[in-house]
């Protein structure tokens, strides 16, 4: 049971329908002067804002938020974890994650809903089962665990895929990581809100920022639609819109913005145990508490500010869920968005200084946000009290493309180990 929301409570509010609930976190008017500015109050920032205040002791932080706590994809999207990478950094970086979701239910005091249920990502020729050993053996060669399948065993422990003679994409096996999983998203804005919001933190809700202030080469605060608030270190973590942020400070960043469609069908019974990944496209799914399927597949493929996604993704999408799960052809769906995320070249994110002094950067997280905040949270906020990068998101600088380190997932393996 979460802090502030015990038995006594819920009868109270049981008995006596109408009786306001207490606030999960303060509503804070801006003060003049913040220590830390945190831009964007989705998982990252949040997590960034908690992080500073309980292991770092800053306690004047402001997170400023355009709209309200959570509303932009940390509440809208499919709730994969899981840490089967191949390349040093990703593979450390997000097996801390995977640790992290692990306790962070009882260190918040908030019901995350963590579900370990697995991820099996599927190979659907013998190159591809090459290419999973090769992943699987990486993993356990860094304390990740890791599993082999083959077809038999797949079909074993997913007998609802298509496994006929017919099938387009025959199945040869699979990599079962059994401790990834999903986690309730909504619940991670909620659980880092209330949190940070105990150890001091200030939320500033419907507080666009609408510039960057500077002194030379040094931030020295932003103009918000609430008015100027001062400040001079700057964290940026807002997702789908790093380089309109970025560029108010002068900063022009290796990032496009692109829409990513994510579907829900209507509820039915238990019958999807894991967290589904298909080799043949890009194509995850997973069966929520409620019952519905959700699932996604590709970015819509061009930059895009919208939210409405082309009816094209959707068909495709659409063929992929109906050729590997022939039942889901059965399903009505139930609603179905887009939300705008960064693309980097080489597909890994950006969690790192900034050539402009007092501004940090956390964006460029492409298919693989909502995984890494408890990590990302850690390591930005390190990043910003230290001035340096923690172990962890070395990595992850803005000039590696420069020096040509890249992180590039995409292309040591099968298709969609991005999502």
């Amino acid at each position: 049971m979460a802090k502030g929301y015990s038995v006594f409570l819920i009868l109270k509010h049981a008995l006596r329908p109408g009786t306001p609930w207490p606030e999960a976190w303060r509503k804070a008017e801006p003060k003049p002067n913040y220590d830390i500015i945190i831009i964007g109050g989705g998982g990252h920032g949040l997590a960034t804002a908690y992080y500073l205040a309980k292991n770092h002791g800053v306690k004047n932080i402001a997170v400023l938020e355009k709209s309200y706590i959570g509303s932009g994809n940390v509440g809208r999207n499919t709730t994969i974890i899981r840490s089967n990478y191949m390349l040093g950094a990703n593979t450390a970086f997000f097996e801390k994650s995977m640790q992290m979701w692990e306790g962070l239910s009882q260190e918040l005091g908030f019901n995350l809903m963590v579900s370990h249920r697995g991820q099996m990502v599927l190979g659907v020729s013998p190159g591809q089962m090459d290419g999973l050993a090769r992943r699987g053996n990486t993993m356990r060669l860094n304390g990740i665990d890791a599993e082999l399948f083959d077809r038999k065993e797949v079909e074993k422990e997913l007998p609802y895929l298509d496994f006929s003679k017919e099938a387009r994409f025959p199945i040869w096996g699979g990599l079962l990581q059994p401790r990834a999983g999903t986690v309730r998203h909504d619940a991670v804005a909620w659980g880092y809100a209330r949190a940070a919001s105990a150890l001091g933190v200030d939320f500033i809700e419907n507080c666009e920022v609408t510039g960057i202030l500077k002194s030379g080469n040094r931030v020295t605060g932003v103009q918000t639609s609430r008015g100027k608030i001062l400040s001079d270190k700057i964290g940026i973590a807002v997702a789908g819109h790093s380089s309109q942020v970025a560029r108010m400070a002068g900063l022009k960043l290796p990032v496009e913005s692109h829409l990513l469609q994510a579907f829900v069908t209507e509820p039915v019974k238990p019958m999807v145990h894991h967290v589904v990944s298909w080799g043949a496209e890009l194509f995850y799914l997973s069966q929520s508490d409620k019952g519905g399927m959700v699932f996604g597949g590709h970015i819509d493929g061009f930059n895009n500010y919208t939210q409405r996604g082309q009816f094209t993704k959707v068909k495709e999408i659409m063929e992929c869920a109906v050729t590997l799960i022939p039942f889901m052809a059965r399903l009505r769906l139930l609603r179905h968005w887009a939300g705008i995320q960064d693309m980097t070249p080489d597909g890994s994110p950006f969690i790192c200084t900034t050539p402009v002094d007092g501004l940090y950067l956390n964006g460029g997280w492409c298919y693989q946000g909502f995984k890494a905040t408890p990590a990302s949270g850690l390591t930005f906020a390190h990043t910003i009290a230290m001035g340096e990068a923690h172990e962890l998101n070395k990595g992850f600088e803005l000039d590696r493309m420069m020096r040509g380190d890249t992180l590039d997932e995409h292309g040591t393996g099968l298709r969609d180990y991005r999502q």
